[in-house]
């Protein structure tokens, strides 16, 4: 079945695509362009992805989900690591896990340290900024992995939802011998939707979470297995959400 492919956003129009919309995709090239990093730079974090704990919080008993968790601060061009905490959601914005406090081991150093890992997070505090006014951004950064090893994998298991925080941008860092996956993102008030599949490495989209709800759909194998590896940093004002 052919995928259906977004529609890019350029660089230069992102804050004012955000504003109309609430939501927008950019190419790894566009990335780049937007954050100042290399591809080979982006390209170097993959590896970290082979290397995730499993997610032994998963409420449909599934063992397809492994991943890693930290939280930072970015005020301008400094980024802060804060301390190690839990993942926290209210039930009001993820029915499935919410009102648990989840935690997941942080991510390594070695990541955390690279040169594309600060690029990242204070390129798009400043576009979050240019929207809703220069602040401090309390960031929470996923690494996740969704495998077939067990059949099917589900990206949301949760179903369509808001994270409950500002904007949350997703990153496709690799895609490999899956079907299905579908992004999908719907109005919050309203009938308009889209639908689309992400499957260039380090490509990006970006939700204003207060305006839009989003999902993909599960993923089943091919070929003997694969998976789908995504980076999801989530921005909010005022603080952490804490339980």
């Amino acid at each position: 079945m052919k995928l259906l492919a977004p529609h890019p956003t350029p660089p230069s129009a992102l804050t004012d695509t955000l504003r109309e919309q609430g939501y927008a995709v950019l190419t790894a090239q566009g990335v780049c362009e937007l954050t100042g990093c290399a591809i080979d730079e982006l390209m170097a974090l993959r590896p970290s992805w082979d290397d995730l704990p499993p997610d032994n919080y998963l409420k449909d008993g599934g063992r397809y989900r492994r991943r890693r968790h930290s939280s930072l601060v970015v005020r301008g061009d400094a980024v802060e690591q804060a301390p190690h905490r839990a993942h926290w959601q209210p039930l009001e914005y993820n029915a499935l896990h919410g009102g648990m406090q989840r935690w997941f081991e942080p991510v390594t150093p070695a990541v955390a340290r690279a040169a594309a890992w600060g690029k990242l997070l204070r390129g798009l505090g400043s576009v979050f900024s240019q929207i809703r006014g220069a602040q401090p951004w309390y960031v929470e950064a996923h690494q996740f992995r969704i495998d077939t090893a067990g059949g099917i994998g589900r990206p949301t298991p949760e179903g369509a939802h808001r994270d409950g925080v500002d904007f949350v941008a997703v990153f496709l860092v690799a895609r490999e011998a899956i079907k299905g996956g579908e992004t999908r993102v719907f109005q919050a008030d309203g009938p308009r939707g889209e639908r689309f599949t992400l499957t260039e490495p380090w490509s990006l989209l970006l939700l204003d979470d207060e305006r839009v709800i989003h999902e993909s759909t599960p993923i089943q194998p091919q070929e003997g297995g694969g998976h789908r590896d995504t980076l999801v940093l989530t921005y909010r004002a005022g603080g952490f959400l804490d339980g």
